[in-house]
């Protein structure tokens, strides 16, 4: 229901069919713990965490307080030749809770300048130590590293670059990871690893001489919950090592407990060079983004004459004060509810819940990791994405949940703190949704 006072067209909206969306908007007035409440005055159970990022539940009163007051005693300090206390608070407490190695944060503003930002710092890296050469980045079919000209450079979702040219040159991707004979896989699927073999052709074809670096999500979140088989991870940790390739794991969405742990690389026990983040940073409450670096990445760029910039990159929000009080509560909040734990304890649950839809009509495929999880529909002839979105539509006005939809896959990313009850009733909600749609 649209309120009549509210004149929707000057807004171009992102990622959004904007014709579509205002003759049937979607709009959300306010939202606390597991709920958001709609205009129309509906209260909607996120099945999303907002999109990927509200770990903590919604309206996190210690938040709120730490922003009031941040802002009300610092509004702004410019982060270029000064400083001030809270990003660097902030980065003392991220480095607690990362891989060993990487201790040194550079801060961002979204996970899309977060990815641009890491793509910078291993180019200026592989030239601060004499390996001008190393200049090429290796990304993935299917992956998302966000709508910069380097993350749609290395991303390979085909709508998010067909229309910006030709993007950075020299560019190359490895196969994405989603294999027919791993459909209704839980957790991690055991076949698979071999393709990142696949890897060691591209370098013979490219000459390890000019990569630079190879960017991935550990687990794809905007591709649909794209699950890495089982010894993946680690073979192509393997071979960036013995190639002298640095590896970038994006971990935009599944820092910050998503996986049940701070990091997928903590999960997963593959430790990268470096480390994208930010959504749940500030629990979705204000932009900002955060990248890893490992120790060595540091130290190369921490020589020569003391007044020289070492690093001619950054932006006018980095480390903003307001941002950083959000992301210190943030991070207090996680360590005193035990978030990262919890999400690990109630994920078999959440995974039996999921893997359930199994026989839902439409389904062709279930996929899980985590507090994550894709629900694949069977795409409609010659409309490609339509059952999907009505699923979704029809989640949002009839079942009173919010799920997320990319063309014919329905993800699940709730916050942290669902309860069992909650997942039963997205669960049955969903399922309700997908056996109503034709």
């Amino acid at each position: 229901m649209n309120d009549h006072t509210l004149n929707l067209e000057p807004l171009w909206m992102p990622f959004t069919a904007n014709r579509q969306f205002k003759a049937e908007p979607r709009l959300l007035e306010s939202a606390e713990g597991m709920y958001y409440r709609s205009m129309d005055g509906r209260e909607i159970l996120d099945g999303t965490a907002g999109l990927w990022c509200v770990n903590a539940g919604h309206s996190r009163q210690e938040i709120t307080t730490a922003v009031s007051e941040q802002i009300a005693k610092l509004d702004y300090a410019p982060p270029f030749q000064m400083g001030h206390p809270q990003p660097f608070r902030l980065a003392e407490k991220l480095t607690e809770i990362s891989p060993p190695g990487l201790d040194h944060v550079f801060f961002t503003n979204s996970g899309s300048e977060s990815v641009d930002t890491a793509l910078k710092i291993a180019l200026a890296y592989q030239q601060a130590r004499g390996l001008g050469r190393k200049q090429r980045l290796i990304g993935r079919e299917k992956g998302y590293h966000g709508v910069g000209f380097g993350g749609i450079s290395v991303g390979g979702l085909a709508n998010n670059r067909k229309a910006f040219g030709n993007g950075l040159a020299g560019t190359a991707h490895l196969s994405h990871t989603l294999l027919k004979q791993n459909a209704f896989s839980r957790g991690q699927p055991d076949d698979g690893a071999e393709i990142a073999d696949q890897f060691e052709e591209l370098i013979a074809l490219n000459d390890a001489g000019t990569i630079a670096a190879v960017i991935i999500e550990p687990v794809a979140g905007s591709a649909g919950v794209l699950v890495p088989p089982k010894g993946y991870l680690e073979r192509i940790r393997e071979i960036c090592t013995r190639h002298d390739i640095l590896l970038i794991l994006d971990e935009v969405i599944t820092a910050y407990g998503r996986v049940g742990a701070p990091f997928a690389a903590t999960k997963f026990g593959v430790t990268p060079d470096i480390i994208t983040t930010a959504k749940g940073l500030t629990n979705g409450a204000l932009p900002m983004g955060a990248v890893f670096v490992s120790d060595e990445i540091h130290s190369a760029f921490m020589q020569g004459p003391e007044n020289v910039i070492e690093l001619f990159h950054g932006y006018t929000y980095s480390g903003h004060p307001v941002a950083a009080a959000a992301g210190l509560a943030a991070m207090e909040i996680y360590a005193s509810d035990d978030l990262f734990q919890r999400a690990d304890d109630i994920s078999g649950y959440f995974e039996e819940a999921v893997h359930s839809l199994a026989n839902c009509r439409h389904v062709i495929d279930i996929r899980n990791f985590g507090l994550m999880a894709a629900v694949e529909l069977t795409p409609r002839e010659n409309a490609p994405g339509t059952r999907g979105y009505d699923v979704f539509n029809s989640c949002f006005f009839e079942q009173n949940i919010l799920v997320r939809v990319t063309a014919d896959v329905i993800a699940l990313s709730p916050p942290l703190i669902i309860e069992k009850r909650q997942i039963d009733e997205i669960i049955e909600k969903l399922g309700s949704a997908i056996d109503q749609v034709e």
